[in-house]
């Protein structure tokens, strides 16, 4: 019997490649996609918060400066 182990795959400009088969500097290079991909999107999170606190601010602002 024997183990067939299944190899991440992942795909750069619509060409799909073995992760096992990179160099050892092209899954270092690979690997900083990911995290600044990762980075990004907790950033956009974040910022969507910023905003939305930013508006919570103002308004409570405008409603102080009319009464």
């Amino acid at each position: 019997m024997s183990q067939d182990k299944k190899k991440t795959q992942i795909t750069v400009d619509d060409v799909t490649y073995n992760y096992e088969d990179l160099t050892p500097e092209q899954q270092e290079l690979f690997s900083h996609c990911v995290n600044l991909d990762q980075k990004i999107s907790s950033t956009q999170f974040q910022l969507i918060q910023l905003n939305g606190g930013k508006e919570h601010f103002i308004k409570k602002l405008k409603d102080s400066l009319e009464s």
